[in-house]
């Protein structure tokens, strides 16, 4: 069979000088950075472990100036990574090293909150959290809430299909968001999807949610918002084993109830998180959950009951419920705030993003705790256990020999065990650069053929986001990685801080 291909990206020394007096007539001298103690901020995302240092960022200010910037570097065939709030967490904002990145963050304005139609049309730079804050007068708000959500936008929950705590009953970023405004490598402005309830033609929208920025760049977007419910409570169950804790979220699913959160957290975690934000966590616990109701009053407190029928049958130790809004904020603000707490417990931490069928987080997580020893290092687990997206924390020192490297293959391991069980090497993060050899074991031959005819349909130079999420079947053949289980590969010829 022919195999499709993207056309490679330069070679040769970019032409930055050339595209720079390109841009000039239509970028302000002040939106462009090219000296190093300027972009220095910009050479990694959240993912900290690979760092490259971009040549040039352009900051643009309205659609106007990203239509320019891309129809510059296609003339100069230049690479360009778009960037949000840096707040990702799987390599796909960092720089290209012959290329320019692209910040939107200045493309912040929430045009339009319209409360009959419960919708919000914002700019990318729009952060997640804000469009909420802006809906609340209309008893409105947005709900995705990822754990970054003062602070990562919306263009960059598009490009991840970002999820959150609520995820579970009301769906990640691609069921909340109806129209996308974006710009081709060509500069051509291409609108997706519709403000009515379906639009003619394929479902695109779909396809460009979560494509990281290999496809276009998003400029405007317009989001469902749904109203506030008139009440909410959490119950945080403790429980003996993280066995009994995994039996006890199936049991929910299975009993028909969809809970708004449904959130899982082992020993360590807990005591990870508690002296950070004292929520009352029980420190004796194993695993605790938090398992929230939402809706009518009379439907949460009918729904609460049967969860906690459901919670003692399956062995919990402690059951407490939420009595106030201030202690379901307090009971979320601990399982929110778990990445910052290991940066007070470790000098580096690692966090992954699997998600496996919910009937194996038993196994996966003993496999995990099994890995500690081989690897010799803690990992401490967070994750939405409603929907099996695991969020391991690996924690690693690395002023240490070696232990950057065990870190990697610690968390290759723990991807490749969830595609060994079902599932698949991300949930919500992305596949960026860091798990780019994990996509060998997960997809076949044919599969990532495919991936890269549809990369190629948009971007058929291979200038938008190059070299990440897609690998090529050279990389895989290479490791002898095709579709197979077992084994790690190192990003040896990624930078590295």
């Amino acid at each position: 069979m022919n195999h499709p291909t993207i056309s490679p990206v330069p070679t040769l020394a970019p032409d930055f000088a050339g595209l720079l007096a390109r841009l000039s007539p239509d970028i302000p001298q002040h939106c462009i950075l090219s000296q190093v103690e300027d972009t220095r901020p910009y050479e990694c995302d959240g993912l900290s472990l690979y760092r490259c240092l971009p040549p040039v960022v352009v900051l643009p200010e309205n659609e106007e100036q990203v239509i320019a910037v891309l129809r510059a570097c296609k003339a100069f065939n230049i690479p360009i990574v778009a960037r949000g709030a840096g707040t990702g967490l799987s390599g796909g904002a960092m720089p290209h090293a012959q290329g320019i990145l692209l910040g939107l963050a200045k493309l912040n304005r929430i045009k339009k909150i319209d409360p009959e139609s419960a919708t919000a049309i914002v700019e990318p730079g729009v952060r997640n959290l804000a469009i909420s804050e802006a809906a609340e007068p209309y008893g409105l708000y947005y709900a995705p809430d990822p754990s970054s959500q003062i602070a990562c936008s919306i263009g960059g929950n598009i490009a991840e299909n970002s999820g959150g705590v609520h995820c579970l009953k009301y769906g990640l970023t691609v069921h909340n968001v109806l129209r996308v405004r974006m710009i081709t490598i060509d500069g051509d402005v291409v609108e997706l999807g519709s403000e009515a309830p379906d639009s003619p033609g394929l479902d695109l929208l779909a396809v460009f949610i979560g494509s990281e920025g290999m496809l276009g760049i998003v400029t405007e977007v317009t989001v469902r918002l749904i109203p506030k419910p008139a009440r909410a409570q959490v119950i945080m169950a403790s429980f003996a084993s993280v066995e009994a804790a995994s039996l006890a979220v199936t049991n929910i699913i299975a009993g028909g109830i969809i809970p708004a959160g449904l959130e899982m957290m082992d020993k360590r975690a807990v005591h990870m998180v508690e002296p950070f934000v004292k929520a009352g966590y029980d420190l004796d616990a194993a695993a605790i959950l938090l398992c929230e109701s939402d809706g009518a009053s009379e439907e949460v407190t009918d729904e609460i009951r049967r969860m906690e029928e459901v919670f003692r049958h399956a062995g919990a130790t402690r059951l407490q419920v939420s009595h106030s809004e201030a202690e379901r904020l307090l009971f979320w603000a601990g399982r929110k705030n778990a990445f910052p707490a290991a940066g007070r417990v470790s000098p580096d931490y690692y966090c992954m993003d699997g998600t496996i069928p919910r009937r194996h987080l038993g196994r996966v997580l003993g496999a995990i705790e099994q890995m500690e020893d081989e690897y010799g290092l803690r990992c401490a687990n967070v994750f939405h256990a409603g929907d099996g997206n695991l969020h391991p924390l690996i924690m690693f020192d690395s002023n240490q020999p070696n232990e950057v490297e065990r870190a990697e293959k610690f968390g290759a391991a723990i991807l490749e065990l969830c595609v060994e069980v079902g599932g698949t090497v991300t949930g919500e993060h992305g596949v960026g650069i860091e798990k780019i050899n994990q996509m060998c074991i997960q997809f076949t031959r044919e599969e990532l053929n495919f991936f890269s005819a549809l990369k190629k349909g948009f971007d058929p130079y291979g200038l938008l986001n190059p070299e990440k999420v897609i690998p090529l079947l050279a990389r895989c053949a290479e490791y002898g990685k095709m579709h197979v289980h077992g084994g790690e590969v190192r990003f040896s010829e990624l930078p590295r801080f």
